[in-house]
This record gives structure tokens, sequence and C-alpha cells, in this order.
């Protein structure tokens, strides 16, 4: 492995096995050398979590022909701590997560492991992007997904992010010819209108299932990530894992009294 060359790691949620990621590691390969350490199995909904109450387990993998891949029997979290802590040779100069099927834009992004992987990254002070197509197709077209992961790699290594800032990146369903371009922007206020819908089993007992749909409480407003999407632009979001209230500090000095 050269020195000269940046270390990539790619990681996503959605496994190793994965179309999106297959589709990220052709794209960032031109760029350095990439390592792959991605979870064994689909881990989609984990958002933060990580493995502490069992074992993990890691497998060397020979499938993509790069300077090291592994699975991971955990989190895409998990992945990237054993990532920089025990299979990378040295802190990569670069974590991309994904490519995601489906979106992970507003509120998504607290639930995504796609994205808290490259929260965690950044954490470890690792520039990093979360990458997600809004198709959750298995027959998914990640062509013009993959050519903003390029170009936005590439960005990212020749002019660096600040620090603890990592990118939520959204790309529309639509090919590539139809896309505006990229809208850097701030995430939408939107919420999940959910419900837990009660079945029953051949054995009589009763499950639930999880269901709902997405809403926007920011309809029209331009500058959302939810704007950007629906009308044919890239969404790029600087995404922070400091979640302090800062606006609210001040009206709370007085609990100090």
């Amino acid at each position: 492995m050269a020195k000269s060359k940046p270390l990539i790691l790619v990681t996503n949620d959605d496994g190793f096995y994965a179309s999106g990621l297959h589709a990220l590691i052709d794209a960032v390969k031109e760029l350095g050398d990439v390592f792959v350490v991605a979870p064994d199995r689909p881990q989609s909904g984990m958002g933060h979590a990580i493995t502490i109450n069992s074992t993990l387990r890691v497998s060397r993998m020979h499938h993509f022909g790069v300077a090291g891949e592994y699975t991971c029997s955990g989190t895409p979290v998990d992945c990237v701590k054993m990532a920089v802590n025990k299979l990378l040779p040295r802190k990569p100069d670069l974590c991309v997560s994904g490519i995601n099927h489906g979106a992970n834009h507003s509120i998504n992004i607290i639930y995504s492991g796609t994205m808290s992987a490259a929260v965690e990254s950044a954490i470890e002070g690792i520039p990093s992007l979360g990458l997600s197509l809004l198709d959750y197709s298995l027959e998914a077209d990640f062509t013009a997904a993959a050519h903003y992961s390029t170009k936005l790699a590439r960005r990212v290594l020749e002019s660096g992010l600040p620090a603890g800032v990592c990118l939520n990146v959204n790309i529309p369903k639509l090919p590539a010819e139809k896309l505006k371009g990229i809208k850097v922007c701030r995430q939408a206020y939107g919420t999940w209108v959910e419900e837990l819908d009660e079945r029953t089993d051949p054995a009589g007992r009763t499950y639930f299932w999880l269901t709902g749909a997405f809403k926007n409480f920011e309809e029209g407003a331009e500058d959302t990530d939810a704007w950007a999407l629906s009308n044919g632009y890239v969404s790029v979001v600087p995404v922070q894992f400091d979640m302090t209230a800062h606006k609210a500090l001040a009206g709370l000095k007085d609990i100090e009294n």
C-alpha cells in the first residue's frame, strides 16, 4: 500500500453484499487505498447502537480486490470502531458510509445506521460522508449516486471538513441527466407518523409491525434537504455530534440560582 495514497474506510448498514456498498467501493477506489469493514448482515435502523453484551466476530473477505476487506458481526458503529482500533494500518483519511438503499434526510438521520457510522468517524476525527439513494428497490440504479459519491469524496479529501462535522448526502431517485446538481442545506423539521399494526401469528400469539409515513412540517422551505430532494437536487447537510441546544442555554441559567 503506497504511503502517498489516502486511506479510505468504506462501510454501510445494508451489509457487506449490498449493491450500494459495491457501487461506493467502485466510486472511491481510484481516490486511494480502500479498506472495507461492513456488517455481515443488514443493520438498517440501528442508529448509533454498539455491541456491549455479546462478542464481536470479524472475517477477512476476498471479494472486491481492494487493500483490505472484512465483515463484522456488529453494528455500523461497531464496524468503524473495529476498523480504527484493530483492522486498519493507520487512521483513515476519509470514511464513506453507504450507499444506502432509501432516504436518510430530515429526522431519519437519528435512526440511520449509515449516518451513525459517519458520525462515529467524525467523533474519531476522520472526515466522513454518509450517502443515501432515495430508492428502496433491490434493483436500484446507483450510477448517479456513485458519480456524486466520487465528486464529494474527492472534495473532502482535498479540502477537509471542520472538526466534528460530517456530511449527510442524499440523492434523488432520478437519472443522472435529470439531477440539477448539489444543494447545501439544513435538515428539514419532520417526523414519522407511526402506527404499530397489531397482528396474530399462526400460533395465535400477538405481534406488532411498525409502519408509518414521513411528515414534513416545513413544506415549501427552500433551504431544507426535503425541498432539495423533491426538486431534483442532491442534498448535502453538514452534521455535528454536539447535540447541545445552544440557543436554550441562556434561558435555563435561572436553574443555577
